[in-house]
């Protein structure tokens, strides 16, 4: 068994034992847990506080769904499958504010612009890389490269196809190379 597989192991433990009404195997899977889906709302938001406001309503619908999960299945897939739909709500609100707001004289900005932090590398954060992405293609490179989740999580994650998790990777790739050739290409390396 690998390490990750193993780990895989002991988050599904913990989840049945959580679901059985053990108070410490909460904890531990929260603890566990918790960094990689702040990752996940952070990387498409860029704001701390609405990540953390996520965080806590996707450990509250867990909570009230834990009682769906299946012994024997993975458990992350399933967790951020309820991340998804926590983002895609939040989206849809922010939407509707969006809509009352337009007939104010004043438009709210949805994010102030934020100093920008030394590039590694001259090499933008990971956030700002895949800003002008697709939100679908931003979703599964956040989950493959930032949570370390394989095709298949990201598909069942998703609600997808593996097959349709590996096209949405192959043109953020290829749109993700064509806009760091015309970064190149504008800086002036001659």
């Amino acid at each position: 068994m690998t390490p990750d597989e193993s780990a895989s192991s002991d988050l599904e433990c913990l989840m049945i034992h959580y679901q059985q009404g053990d108070a410490s195997a909460a904890e531990r899977l929260v603890d566990l847990v918790s960094g990689r889906l702040h990752a996940f709302f952070s990387s498409h938001l860029g704001s701390q506080s609405e990540a953390d406001d996520m965080l806590q309503e996707v450990w509250l619908r867990i909570h009230r769904a834990r009682h769906t999960y299946r012994a024997g299945e993975p458990l992350l897939p399933w967790i951020f499958a309820i991340a998804r739909r926590v983002r895609v709500d939040k989206y849809r609100r922010r939407q509707r504010t969006r809509r009352r707001e337009a007939g104010s004289a004043e438009i709210v900005l949805e994010q102030a612009p934020r100093p920008s932090a030394p590039e590694s590398a001259g090499l933008p954060a990971f956030s700002e890389l895949i800003a002008p992405l697709p939100e679908s293609q931003r979703e599964v490179l956040t989950m493959l490269k930032v949570n370390g989740f394989s095709i298949d999580e990201v598909a069942r994650a998703t609600s997808s196809t593996p097959g349709s998790v590996k096209q949405k990777v192959h043109r953020a790739y290829h749109r993700l190379r064509g806009l760091l050739a015309r970064r190149q290409g504008a800086g002036g390396d001659a």
